[in-house]
């Protein structure tokens, strides 16, 4: 079953179960993927879906932040709770160590050396873990291994 199956059946489930919150959640990032299916006029692939996850995710991140700044805990509670929902249909994320590692080996192979190779750096390293860790993250490691 690929993720825009797995995203409907669990809707389905969301509305048996009349659970609102993760219903709407659902259905807001289902919509994601039609509006970006009907601009592409194609169906996505998983790994298209994906993308639009990790944007998602990434969008409810930025507005966690902006809630807490602004003592909006109610909002802050629920973009938690929808990155929660989402992130159930992401890859499992690396940790650091698996990053340390994957940016040693991409150093090795760029030759990368200085902060001045980075973007030659990041080019070959960001499709290995697109999806699977977070840019930020990984342009901090990338920063303390090139010094």
């Amino acid at each position: 079953m690929n993720l825009a199956d797995r995203l409907n059946e669990d809707m389905k489930q969301a509305m048996r179960a009349q659970d609102k919150f993760r219903l709407t959640t659902i259905r807001m990032v289902r919509a994601a993927v039609k509006n970006q299916e009907i601009e592409l006029r194609r169906p996505l692939e998983d790994s298209e879906v994906i993308e639009i996850l990790s944007r998602e995710v990434k969008q409810r991140k930025d507005s966690l932040q902006e809630f807490s700044k602004a003592g909006r805990d109610d909002l802050a509670t629920a973009a938690a709770s929808e990155i929660d929902i989402i992130s159930e249909y992401l890859p499992a994320q690396l940790g650091e160590e698996e990053i340390k590692t994957l940016v040693t080996q991409t150093i090795q192979e760029t030759g990368a050396s200085s902060k001045a190779d980075m973007g030659k750096l990041m080019g070959a390293l960001m499709p290995k873990v697109k999806g699977r860790a977070d840019g930020k993250l990984v342009n901090q490691i990338v920063q303390q291994l090139l010094q």
